[in-house]
């Protein structure tokens, strides 16, 4: 098939069947980001001190999250993939593996973020917040556990084009926190105010919740039945393990590095002044919004090109790939759009500061500018992630963000004397440089069929 030629009724019929699959998707998405803002909210009207921990902690808790998400990305692809090759009879024996995976990844959150103190130490936090960001970070750790789990269960059901589940229990997240965290950080029903403690307890008591409710509908609902999910007992498979391994811990590595790189970038911007600082967060918070499109838009091309690899469809591979990716742009230029027209206008409805409006806006046209390679490279990568083909895809990810991005942004920052701008302009160029790369890997990959190679051996060779 030619990619420039396609057939039109099956590019709408692709595209039809992403859309479907994303938006529950790009919803959920919304409100995870919704929690961040609900703790914000809370933490500010009960003190900036408050407000100051939450904010301190929550960026160590989301490495954590990012860590347990990349890790657990490894089973859309894997049950999307049986899904498609008609082998629903086996996607019972991956889950249970995931949940063995996703209970040892919880455990291992939840003693690292136990153990940040020397991290908080290194950032240099200010002496006077450490205790209640430690705080928040104990309480808020017991949450690990049901957040790995969740996400094997959102991975499981999102496998199977089952995208709505993922926004009914997000959303169902975002409505229990609002409750818990405004009686626990504020002391109401005969409660003490517990300040930053309480936000990390209402974080993990609604994450336990959200996990329960997502086990029990995956349990009891007519749309799982027959995947024999808990049918029986079953110990580590370490094969099995290995295999989702393989294709997790290359996501995790790769969210790091995105992740670390904006967190960088945060606590280099923090050394230029509040106003700069408030500006940055200003521009932060509006593309991290509108980042949860092409979010969204991922994931479902990732199931929908694993669906593609399992069925052993070539020119399926490359339809759900390269329209899932035209799709993604087409999302983009709405956003550049908005961003490059209305800066002044977006900043204003978060500040009526001049000097941080006027900084914020120049940010926001920045963040314009790099909606198309941002949005290139996450599909792209989705597309790859579709294909189980993580380990180049996270080679590529550190080399253009912490090689290309950071220096050439610290070089703009500091040595051309363009501050924020700077940082911001290198996360441009890192962005840029990733989507070229890895939009070409999945070129390549895709034309070349390259991953037949993911197949099992006799499957492939069958196929062959």
């Amino acid at each position: 098939m030619n990619p420039f030629r396609p057939e039109r009724a099956r590019v709408r019929h692709e595209i039809g069947a992403t859309v479907r699959l994303a938006i529950p998707l790009i919803l959920a998405q919304l409100a995870a980001v919704g929690s961040n803002v609900i703790d914000a909210v809370l933490s500010g009207h009960v003190g900036a001190h408050v407000l100051g921990a939450v904010a301190v902690g929550a960026s160590i808790w989301s490495l954590a999250i990012v860590s347990g998400i990349g890790m657990m990305m490894a089973v859309p692809p894997s049950v999307a993939q049986l899904d498609g090759a008609g082998r629903r009879g086996e996607v019972g024996a991956v889950f249970r593996q995931a949940l063995w995976l996703a209970l040892a990844m919880g455990a291992l959150l939840w003693f690292a973020v136990r153990h940040a103190g020397p991290l908080i130490d290194l950032i240099g936090v200010t002496p006077s917040l450490r205790d209640d960001v430690l705080r928040f970070l104990f309480a808020i750790s017991w949450g690990a556990p049901a957040l790995t789990c969740y996400f094997a269960l959102r991975g499981l059901s999102e496998g199977l084009s089952l995208t709505r589940p993922s926004m009914y229990f997000g959303f169902g997240g975002l409505l229990l926190l609002i409750p818990l965290g405004y009686v626990l950080m504020f002391g109401k029903l005969g409660i003490p105010p517990q300040g930053a403690h309480g936000c990390g307890i209402a974080t993990a008591t609604a994450l336990w919740l959200e996990m329960t409710g997502f086990a029990v509908y995956v349990m009891k609902h007519r749309n799982y039945r027959g995947l024999n999910l808990l049918e029986h007992f079953e110990w580590p498979d370490w094969r099995r393990i290995a295999a989702l391994l393989h294709v997790g811990a290359p996501m995790a590595v790769t969210l790091l590095a995105e992740g670390g790189l904006f967190v960088a970038t945060a606590l280099i911007i923090s050394t230029l002044g509040e106003d700069v600082i408030a500006s940055h967060q200003v521009a932060l918070n509006v593309a991290t919004l509108f980042f949860m499109v092409p979010l969204g838009l991922a994931m479902a091309i990732t199931v929908r090109v694993g669906n593609a690899v399992g069925r052993g469809d070539a020119s399926g591979v490359r339809y759900a790939g390269f329209c899932g990716i035209g799709l993604t742009l087409a999302s983009q230029m709405v956003s550049a759009a908005l961003m490059l027209a209305l800066p002044h206008f977006i900043a204003t409805l978060y500040t009526h500061d001049g000097k941080v409006i006027a900084l914020a806006a120049q940010l926001i046209v920045l963040a314009g500018l790099f909606q198309f390679s941002d949005g290139i490279q996450v599909a792209s990568n989705g597309a790859l992630r579709g294909l189980k083909d993580t380990r180049m895809p996270m080679a590529i990810t550190l080399f253009a963000y912490w090689c290309v991005g950071m220096p050439a942004g610290w070089w703009l920052a500091f040595h051309r004397g363009l501050g924020a701008r700077g940082m911001w302009m290198g996360l441009i160029a890192g962005l840029s440089v990733a989507a070229v790369l890895l939009f070409t890997r999945f070129w390549r990959s895709a034309r070349g069929e390259r991953w037949r190679s993911h197949l099992p051996m006799a499957e492939a060779q069958a196929r062959a």
